[in-house]
């Protein structure tokens, strides 16, 4: 328990240091939801967090749609141009490492210390954003089989 305790005020800590709001979010609500020793809470949070953060991220990046910013024409033309094209490959790149990642997560959880340190590094020093932990876990997977460490 105070392991645990222990790594997400690291984590809490580190994301106030480097100005990532998002991890030090997560982290300071998780520490808080451990330390009131809420365990149903947390396994609701861990059976569902995730699904409801890419609903959110979805709707985040669907809202101009929503808004009626482009209409049926130009959301076709975009799509059938080498910048659509390069979408969808993108788009499929993605879904791929994002299973990948899942994968990696599962079998080993505590990869997500690096994960979550790199993120933190990659938004303070390249200006990135925090929204692919799964893409991250997906990528660091792929370089785990090209450089023959991937377990079986």
């Amino acid at each position: 328990m105070l392991k645990a305790n222990l790594v997400l005020f690291l984590f809490l800590c580190l994301g106030l240091f480097f100005g990532n709001s998002l991890v030090a979010a997560g982290a300071g609500t998780l520490l808080v939801l451990k330390l009131l020793n809420s365990p149903v809470l947390l396994a609701v949070l861990e059976r569902h967090a995730l699904q409801w953060g890419l609903l959110f991220l979805l709707i985040a990046v669907m809202v101009p749609l929503a808004k009626d910013q482009s209409g049926w024409r130009a959301l076709i033309q975009v799509l059938f141009s080498p910048t659509g094209l390069a979408a969808v490959a993108g788009g499929i790149t993605a879904a791929y490492l994002s299973g990948e990642g899942l994968g990696l997560l599962s079998f080993q959880p505590e990869i997500m210390v690096g994960l979550v340190i790199g993120t933190v590094l990659g938004v303070f020093f390249f200006k990135g954003m925090p929204v692919g932990p799964l893409a991250a876990a997906g990528l660091t997977a792929v370089l785990l089989k090209l450089m023959g460490l991937a377990q079986k």
